[in-house]
């Protein structure tokens, strides 16, 4: 999976393998998380945002846990 390197004060990387629908998140200081079952359309979203960290706490975190 390539890791795209984005500008936030959290988060450093961020990629998404389309075949498994799973989306890797590095934040700066804790490491890197991983996002299951996430729909294409959310990963384009969050990656073009405006806003990195705000989007991730607004559509992300906490919906889309590998467990």
């Amino acid at each position: 999976m390539e890791m795209i390197a984005v500008s936030s004060s959290a988060i450093s990387h961020i990629g998404y393998d389309k075949n498994t629908k799973q989306m890797k998140i590095t934040f700066k200081g804790s490491g890197t998380y991983d996002y299951c079952n996430v729909p294409e359309s959310v990963f384009e979203a969050f990656k073009n945002a405006s806003s990195i960290g705000t989007h991730y706490s607004k559509f992300i975190k906490d919906k889309y846990n590998c467990f």
